[in-house]
C-alpha cells in the first residue's frame, strides 16, 4: 500500500481525491486501490485562500491526520499529490520531496513558466524519481477510446473546446483551459512549432500548426454555453464528440498510483514541458493582437 500526502487544500481535488484513494464517502465504483492518503497540510494560498477552511474541515472528518507544515509530511509518505490550484507555486511546493526522493504527482497547471516547468522535470529526472502532472479531462474515456482507435486513420486535426475561466496567477489558458490544452495534446500529440491566439472577453482561441503540417484548435469559452468536448477531422471520417465527467478523477488516480508503483508516468515530460510552452506562447500571442508566436520548450 502507498502512502500518500496531499500539499494545499485550496482546490477540490484533496478532497474528492481523498474520498477515492481512502473509500469514504462516495460510491464504489469511483474507488481507487492501492494507495492511502495518510497525512496532509492544508498549505497557504494566493489565489483561493477561501477554500482552504472548508476543505480542511472535510479531511479532519475524513480521518486524515494532518501537519502544518510541508517538510512535517517527510519520512512519513511514499508519494506526494501536489495540489496547490497556484500553478506558479508548483516548483517551490515540490521540490523539497523531490530533493528528499519523494516521487511526486503535480496538478495542472504542472507551471505557469517555462523555467519552472524545466527545473520541476530536471529535478525529478536527476533524482530518477518518476513525476508526471495532467488533467483528468485527458484520461476522460471518450478521449482514450478516440485516441486509440485506429479506425479513423490519421488524425489530420481537430478543435477542442471547454470552458476557460481567467485568473492572473494563472495567465491565459494556464487556469481553466488547461484542460481543453491537455485534451488536445492528447489526441494531436506533441509536435507543435507555431501559435496563435485571439483573446476576447468571452473567449480564447488558440490554433497550433505541427511540424508535419497538421493544424488544431483550442475554444476556450467564458460566455454562452460551454462544457468539454472535440471534433476530430480524421482520414477517414470527422467526429464530434462531448466529453463526460462522471468518472475522470478516478480515471486519473489509476493513472498517478500506477506510476508510483512502476516507476513510469503515462506522458512523456517532455511532452508537459511542451504543453506548458504552447500555452506561453498562445497568451504572448494573445497579447501581441494575435501575432504567430513560436513554440520553444
Amino acid at each position: 500500500m502507498i502512502k500518500l500526502g496531499i500539499l494545499d487544500f485550496d482546490s477540490s481535488h484533496s478532497v474528492e481525491f481523498t474520498k477515492r484513494i481512502n473509500h469514504i464517502g462516495i460510491a464504489e465504483e469511483q474507488w481507487v486501490d492501492g494507495a492511502k492518503v495518510v497525512v496532509g497540510c492544508p498549505g497557504e494560498s494566493k489565489l483561493s485562500p477561501e477554500r482552504i477552511p472548508e476543505y480542511t474541515a472535510a479531511m479532519k472528518k475524513f480521518g486524515v491526520p494532518l501537519v502544518d507544515k510541508p517538510e512535517d509530511m517527510l519520512g512519513k509518505v511514499d508519494a506526494m499529490l501536489i495540489e496547490a490550484v497556484d500553478g506558479s507555486v508548483h516548483w517551490e511546493r515540490a521540490k523539497p520531496f523531490l530533493e528528499a526522493g519523494v516521487p511526486c504527482y503535480v496538478d495542472k497547471p504542472f507551471a505557469c513558466s517555462l523555467d519552472d516547468a524545466r527545473k520541476l522535470v530536471d529535478l525529478s529526472a536527476k533524482k530518477k524519481l518518476p513525476m508526471f502532472s495532467s488533467s483528468s479531462l485527458r484520461f476522460a474515456p471518450e478521449v482514450v477510446d478516440y485516441a486509440a482507435d485506429a479506425k479513423h486513420g490519421k488524425l489530420e486535426g481537430c478543435v477542442v473546446y471547454g470552458p476557460a475561466s481567467l485568473h492572473e496567477r494563472n495567465p491565459g489558458l494556464f487556469h481553466y483551459g488547461i484542460h481543453a490544452a491537455e485534451i488536445l495534446y492528447t489526441l494531436m500529440g506533441p509536435g507543435c512549432v507555431r501559435v496563435t491566439c485571439t483573446h476576447e472577453v468571452g473567449t480564447d482561441v488558440a490554433t497550433g500548426q505541427w511540424k508535419d503540417g497538421r493544424v488544431a484548435t483550442v475554444r476556450g469559452i467564458r460566455a454562452g454555453a460551454s462544457g468539454f468536448g472535440f471534433v476530430a477531422f480524421a482520414e477517414k471520417g470527422i467526429k464530434a464528440q462531448t466529453i463526460g465527467m462522471g468518472v475522470i478523477y478516478r480515471e486519473l488516480l489509476k493513472k498517478v498510483i500506477e506510476t508510483f508503483k512502476t516507476g513510469k508516468p503515462p506522458i512523456d515530460p517532455a511532452e508537459t514541458l511542451e504543453i506548458v510552452a504552447f500555452i506561453a506562447a498562445a497568451y504572448k500571442s494573445a497579447n501581441n493582437h494575435g501575432a504567430g508566436e513560436s513554440v520553444k520548450v
